[in-house]
């Protein structure tokens, strides 16, 4: 994340500069901060001052998400605020008008119209992101633990949102075509090598070890749908704070909650080497009691790295980012080839597993019993975000 001049594109609201010039101004908070932080998204605005955060959304269609208009905005606004006081309960205070006054300036008191709407939240402390924690090598086995408890029981009470088997296999494949279509377009300059081979290992997986998924789809829930370590906060204990659900498509959220550990173990991997992942995954064992193998993670691991590069390609077609595009062209393809090489792992521990390896592995419960490592001694360097996709 970085603190950026706004860029606006071809077709945006004339006034929108002067919302965010408005919402940049620290005579326009309460105590009058010295500084407000701007962080630009792919999505949204979010404006960090004194002890507060305010997120006001861009006016995009993308996929199925359109905020186009202002009903489209507040409703997204209110979706978001309920959905995710579910995980942040305490960070998410109410949603609030942007008016503009008479004489033409804004105010988010009162005035003569609304122009926009604002999220309210309790500022986080950034030095307690995960994301944060990992990149010094701070995290600790007691927060990984505070955190799958957290999770574990978020998962536990969430909505049910179950599907047969069958249908779940199918929805995979339509998702699986569907990312091969996106990623292929020739504006975004990606391998359609690459593309084309990661389709098919991933479309031959679900052909030849769909035992594997067999009452995953039972297990479908709504859940946050963007799990990612920068979007988790580990405050004083016992306090935990997992922010920014999806909150746009419904659909996008309904996953098995061993996805959702998947998606989170990708990103901790990125960060912190593949010790973090593995550690992650056996803690979520533990706690929750689900036996996702090991192939199956890697497989939603896949997909969600997958899913991970088309985000990073879609920054290639915003002129707010039009800077960055070598930047952001790099890491879509970093995805991508993450996304083949966890799909091919996933089908070789899946002939293993049929091979009989499994005979002689010990219980869930005792592979599960040790906690995350601090940092492996084989990390990858922080793959660092020059801005976050973000809803």
């Amino acid at each position: 994340m970085i603190t950026r001049r706004v860029s606006l594109g071809r077709g945006s609201a004339p006034d929108l500069a002067a919302k965010v010039a408005y919402l940049a101004d620290p005579r326009h908070f309460a105590g009058h901060p010295r500084a407000v932080e701007v962080i630009e998204t792919h999505f949204a605005w979010v404006f960090l001052a004194g002890s507060r955060a305010l997120k006001l959304k861009k006016p995009v269609h993308q996929a199925s998400m359109d905020y186009r208009t202002l009903a489209a905005r507040e409703r997204a606004c209110r979706a978001e605020l309920k959905l995710n006081r579910r995980l942040a309960p305490g960070v998410y205070l109410r949603v609030i008008p942007l008016w503009r006054r008479r004489d033409g300036t804004f105010s988010r008191r009162a005035g003569v119209r609304i122009v926009d709407w604002l999220i309210e939240m309790r500022r986080l402390p950034a030095a307690r992101r995960l994301d944060a924690l990992l990149a010094r090598g701070a995290a600790e086995g007691r927060d990984w633990r505070r955190l799958l408890m957290r999770l574990g029981t978020f998962f536990g009470g969430a909505e049910r949102r179950p599907m047969s088997d069958r249908a779940y296999l199918a929805r995979l494949r339509r998702e699986i075509a569907s990312s091969a279509r996106e990623l292929t377009a020739p504006d975004l300059g990606l391998a359609s090598g690459t593309v084309a081979a990661l389709e098919r290992s991933q479309l031959e997986f679900l052909a030849r070890h769909g035992r594997l998924l067999e009452g995953r789809g039972a297990r479908l829930i709504d859940g946050h749908g963007d799990l990612r370590p920068e979007h988790v906060f580990l405050g004083a204990r016992p306090a935990v704070s997992v922010i920014d659900c999806l909150e746009f498509d419904p659909d996008l959220r309904r996953l098995d909650p061993a996805e959702e550990i998947a998606f989170l173990a990708l990103e901790c991997a990125r960060l912190a080497g593949a010790g973090a992942a593995a550690g992650l995954l056996s803690e979520y064992r533990c706690v929750t009691g689900d036996p996702a193998p090991q192939a199956l993670t890697d497989f939603y691991m896949s997909r969600r790295a997958a899913v991970r590069a088309q985000l990073a390609a879609w920054h290639l077609r915003d002129e707010a980012f039009a800077g960055e595009r070598r930047i952001w062209r790099s890491r879509a393809r970093s995805y991508l080839s993450e996304a083949l090489r966890l799909s091919r792992r996933a089908a070789g521990r899946a002939r293993g597993e049929a091979c009989g390896l499994t005979r002689t592995a010990a219980p869930a419960s005792a592979r599960a019993a040790a906690p995350p490592v601090r940092r492996s001694s084989s990390a990858a360097p922080p793959h660092r975000a020059v801005a976050r996709p973000a809803t």
